[in-house]
């Protein structure tokens, strides 16, 4: 628990994360990610110099994996609150328009349930689960599909709704959550999304590790790519 509150905290510090007064939507899907963060913020609420208020908000999208009472258990263990918002994720995404390519839709939709959920719950951030996987995975989908340099930042600032996206997690690989979840003997819930293992994302997150394998350094030199050119406001 220890690695991860520190590289969190060290996170939180470099990109000014949280503030005296905020009140956090910690986006809570009940994967390994999400809970870690809730977690870890938890923990910080104790002895961060910050005073700061978090509740959890879960979006149901719809599927048959989504275990309300294993997020309410969870939530009940860490004695935070937790707001499950019904959609229509499912029912719009993969039933009506049957999309192709419906992770972006997917993505969307989700950010806007969370948006409308932390402005009436009076939030002023929500923070989200990503890892530093997802920080180079990004990298690489924009670099090869779009041609663009780009990714997104640690912290951003949404204009029309108010709202700073923090993300706590950036600091910590993808395999050290793994570790901490198997080592704490956390329970996460058994997602079952239609895209898994076929998406652009898996292809990326494949192809990071088989680089990472032949090339050790690939990791640290991406990420000094993003941060010396400033992408999305990352800084060495």
């Amino acid at each position: 628990m220890q690695r991860i509150l520190s590289e969190m905290r060290k996170a939180i510090r470099a990109y000014n994360m949280i503030e005296n007064g905020d009140k956090i939507a910690v986006c809570l899907s009940g994967g390994k990610d999400s809970i870690t963060m809730l977690i870890g913020l938890k923990q910080l609420q104790k002895y961060f110099d910050k005073d700061f208020e978090i509740v959890a908000v879960s979006v149901n999208p719809g599927f048959d994996f989504f275990d309300v009472n294993f997020l309410q258990q969870t939530c009940n263990k860490l004695e935070v609150p937790l707001i499950i918002e019904e959609s229509h994720i499912k029912e719009i995404v993969f039933d009506i328009r049957k999309e192709k390519r419906p992770c972006s839709l997917c993505a969307n939709i989700r950010r806007g349930i969370l948006n409308s959920v932390a402005i009436r719950e009076g939030c002023n951030k929500i923070a989200l689960g990503h890892n530093e996987d997802d920080v180079l995975e990004t990298f690489l989908m924009n670099l090869f599909l779009t041609g663009s340099f780009s990714t997104f930042g640690p912290s951003s600032y949404m204009d029309r709704s108010k709202i700073t996206v923090i993300r706590p997690l950036i600091y910590l690989s993808e395999k050290e959550i793994q570790k901490f979840v198997k080592r704490e003997n956390i329970t996460v819930m058994k997602k079952n999304c239609p895209m898994d293992g076929i998406s652009k994302r898996e292809y990326m997150k494949d192809l990071l590790f088989k680089l990472s394998c032949d090339i050790p350094m690939v990791r640290a030199n991406l990420l000094g790519v993003i941060k010396r050119n400033n992408i999305k406001g990352w800084h060495s």
